[in-house]
């Protein structure tokens, strides 16, 4: 992976002002759009495949938003990017054709998504000489979460492993790719990094209970494919991560790990039961709009065994993807001497990331670190593990 450089150069290439955020009529693409045309007037285009789509929703905006087509595919690295300094891209890619361009060129480039196989492809990206910056792991999940393994990590001299607990509101409501792409995962298998090594890996298995804080109190969470699992090895120097998901609405994550152990979620790749599920769950709002996210570094500190957790409340997930999106947006924009490709946590920290996109409704970053007894500590993991089967 290229890290961050500075330039000697003050721009990023004259003439470039235009903001293009790709999926920027869609559910967390319209809220980036909408941030990032409050804090640069006429520059923010939304971008996707329907011209009609983004045509709509400029004229939501009264204008404040400009349409753009832009079709994500095998062609997109031919796009004309003089005029563009900075691409948000909020919709899947197979391969990183157009991030290597956006270097090559100079614009900035920044990624919400968290597809595991091209954020690895675009992580190894090689360009020599690179004229911009690529942030990749933008967001919550990947994101957030990313940037509280490297609080936690850091309080300690050493860290073992990483536990990474998410917990989603069934209450608010997502947009179709993303209660797709959580329904197709619910039955994946899927490798993770374990003592310097790829494993297999099962959804809705290996569960645990995260203590979340507040009201939230401790829910039930399990293993679940985000990306940052595979990343953060790379740059946190973590031999062993791991991120498991949970729900607010008590024993439906449970009930998720039944259905998985019974082999029910095959049925999923049936195109019909696939198309019902979605529909069904897209309509689902029984429980809060909260999220959470609860990070536990393990290792040692001053030579003793020890812990440190990070944990953070809030409201409206989706929302706060936008919110920290924007902000690294503005970030970048501010910054046009940064080149290379970093994923969040090697570029901001959670303090200040966490101080600039937090609301009224969420809560301070909460960080603790104790020191264990080794007997305690491994009779906690026996009993963890045998709950989880």
């Amino acid at each position: 992976m290229n890290h961050i450089q500075r330039s000697n150069g003050t721009a990023l290439s004259l003439g470039k002002t235009d903001i293009v955020v790709i999926g920027g009529y869609g559910s967390v693409g319209r809220t980036i759009s909408m941030q990032l045309a409050n804090q640069f007037p006429g520059r923010v285009y939304a971008a996707g495949r329907s011209l009609r789509s983004a045509q709509r929703f400029s004229e939501e905006t009264d204008g404040r938003v400009k349409p753009m087509q832009w079709a994500v595919g095998s062609d997109a690295s031919k796009r004309d990017l003089s005029s563009i300094a900075l691409i948000v891209m909020c919709l899947d890619q197979d391969e990183p054709g157009l991030v290597e361009q956006c270097l090559e060129e100079g614009t900035h480039y920044m990624d919400i998504t968290a597809k595991v196989d091209f954020l690895l492809k675009a992580g190894r990206l090689a360009v020599p000489s690179p004229k911009a910056a690529a942030v990749l792991s933008v967001g919550l999940a990947p994101g957030l979460t990313n940037l509280l393994a490297a609080k936690a990590a850091a309080a300690l001299d050493e860290t073992d492993r990483i536990e990474i607990s998410l917990m989603l509101g069934l209450g608010e409501h997502h947009g179709k790719a993303a209660v797709e792409w959580t329904i197709d995962s619910m039955g994946a298998d899927f490798e993770v990094a374990e003592a310097d090594r790829l494993r297999k890996a099962r959804s809705m298995t290996d569960g645990i209970t995260a203590e979340f804080g507040g009201k939230l109190g401790r829910k039930r969470v399990y293993r679940f494919p985000f990306s940052d699992q595979r990343t953060l090895p790379g740059t946190l120097r973590v031999s062993d991560v791991s991120t498991r998901l949970g729900f607010d609405v008590n024993g439906v994550a449970r009930a998720a790990a039944g259905l998985r152990r019974l082999g029910v979620f095959r049925l999923l790749r049936w195109p019909p039961m696939r198309a019902l599920s979605v529909k069904l769950a897209g309509a689902l709002h029984a429980g809060s709009e909260q999220f959470a996210v609860r990070v536990v570094a393990y290792g040692r500190s001053n030579g003793r065994l020890a812990e440190s957790g990070c944990t953070i409340r809030g409201i409206r997930q989706s929302d706060m993807t936008a919110r920290v999106a924007a902000h690294t947006a503005e970030m970048l924009l501010a910054r046009p001497e940064l080149r290379g490709v970093v994923h969040l946590e090697e570029l901001l920290d959670a303090d200040s990331v966490w101080s600039a996109v937090r609301t009224e409704s969420a809560s301070e970053l909460e960080a603790n670190l104790s020191f264990e007894i080794p007997e305690v500590s491994a009779a906690k993991q026996v009993h963890n593990s045998a709950e989880s089967r």
